[in-house]
């Protein structure tokens, strides 16, 4: 597997290069996810896709939350081949393998043992709490597979290569549609089908990548010798991703406590929001994709001191990514209806879903903006700031005005959806203000 470098030559054209995988990658775990709720929502009844909504949501959260501290490799990897240091790379690579694959088994062992409770407290309607639990136990005891090939990606993103995350995920998405007919559409299986599909293709996926990894190589100094809980490297790896883990953990508990706020309003409401959370996560690839390029792009040239280069990348992002989001919120707005009906059947269920996804066509703009900041930071390892803004946006303005709007507009799925877009608002002013603060300070850093 060849290594990029980012810190020489032309800026968008290797950019894009780099983000087109990395879209087509999310692209496919996205819809992956989707499948679940796809397929149990064409031959499954409004409690099952409840029960899908509510369990994938859960492990969409953990999901996020092991991706971005593995994030704290991707930056460390950058920086180090910023700096041309070949030794150190393969150093990060065997401390976070040691390190997650203890973080994976751990995760494991909790979910099988907490279905029930964290199903009560995610307010799962009672009609079901059964399919819920089932799914959350069952998708829950293999965070183990889901741990592996996330640590994959960070480490081949971080070394400028986005060919494998995306062999990946397209791997585990064959292999999780074909589960998915075969046990929700033939057996009849609804939640617990979908969530041992899901299961078994991952652990598929994670088979080919090794096979795929020992086969082709890293192209780098690393050897087995390397793997090991190395303290500092560890540490710092830690201390990057930590920050960011800690805000999307916390932003994800936000949108499990929206959920919670709306499973309240019966099951028809969840089945919606579930539905439309599946179809925001489409809406927002190109941003997200970005993002995760841009961390990388902007490590590799952060280590090497080329500021400037990074800041031509990040006004090419956001003008990329604002573009897309300009087709998407329209969509969204007027066309959410139609859209939604892809995931369901139930004409219900797509209203609740299209009133969602009107109030969340405004974040397609502002996310365009935010997420292209968050990977510039992360990339500057000023993770804490990501984390402080990521904080700020979930508990301080989403939650509150979810819960103020819920009880003013007396469950109105329009108004409660608004919370999104209000946080980002606010996320967008702080990072502008925090990008001006400290521009100066990295230019006069590159010209050491």
């Amino acid at each position: 597997m060849d290594k990029t470098d980012f810190t020489e030559g032309k800026i968008v054209g290797p950019l894009l290069r780099f983000v087109f995988p990395i879209m087509f990658a999310i692209f496919l775990q996205i819809f992956y996810g989707a499948v679940d709720l796809l397929i149990v929502g064409k031959f499954s009844d409004a409690a099952n896709v409840s029960a899908v909504s509510t369990g994938s949501q859960l492990m969409h959260s953990v999901t996020i939350l092991l991706t971005d501290l593995a994030l704290g490799t991707t930056v460390l990897l950058g920086i180090f081949l910023g700096q041309k240091n070949a030794k150190e790379c393969g150093r990060v690579i065997g401390a976070t393998i040691a390190l997650f694959l203890t973080i994976g088994a751990a995760v494991s062992v909790l979910f099988l043992f907490c279905a029930g409770p964290l199903s009560s407290l995610m307010n799962a309607p009672e009609e079901a709490f059964a399919q819920t639990v089932s799914y959350i136990r069952i998708c829950g005891g293999g965070s183990l597979f889901i741990v592996t090939y996330n640590v994959l990606g960070s480490i081949f993103r971080g070394i400028g290569n986005a060919t494998l995350p995306l062999f990946t995920v397209a791997v585990a998405t064959f292999f999780n549609i074909a589960g998915d007919y075969l046990l929700v559409a033939k057996f009849h299986m609804g939640a617990t089908g979908a969530a041992i599909a899901t299961v078994c293709a991952q652990a598929i996926s994670v088979l080919f990548s090794v096979l795929m990894v020992k086969r082709s190589g890293l192209n780098l100094s690393f050897s087995s010798s390397d793997i090991g809980f190395h303290k500092k490297l560890i540490g710092r790896i830690v201390g990057l991703g930590f920050p960011i883990a800690l805000q999307d953990l916390l932003v994800g508990i936000s949108f499990l406590i929206v959920l919670a706020i709306v499973n309240q309003y019966g099951v028809i409401t969840s089945a919606g929001v579930g539905v439309a959370e599946k179809l925001c996560g489409f809406f927002l690839l190109v941003p997200i994709a970005f993002s995760q390029g841009m961390a990388s792009f902007v490590a590799q040239n952060f280590g090497a001191g080329k500021m400037d280069r990074a800041h031509k990348a990040l006004r090419y992002g956001i003008s990329i990514s604002l573009a897309c989001g300009l087709v998407l919120g329209y969509l969204s707005f007027f066309h959410s209806v139609p859209i939604s009906s892809i995931f369901a059947d139930d004409t219900a269920v797509c209203q609740a879903s299209g009133e969602y996804l009107k109030a969340f066509s405004f974040d397609c703009l502002l996310t365009a903006f935010l997420f292209c900041f968050i990977g510039y930071f992360n990339g500057c390892a000023k993770t804490r700031f990501v984390m402080l803004q990521g904080i700020a946006g979930a508990l301080l303005i989403r939650v509150p005005l979810a819960y103020l709007f819920s009880r003013w507009f007396n469950g109105d799925i329009f108004m409660i959806g608004l919370a999104t877009p209000a946080s980002s608002f606010v996320q967008v002013l702080l990072c502008i203000f925090y990008f001006f603060k400290t521009k100066n300070r990295f230019i006069n850093r590159s010209r050491l």
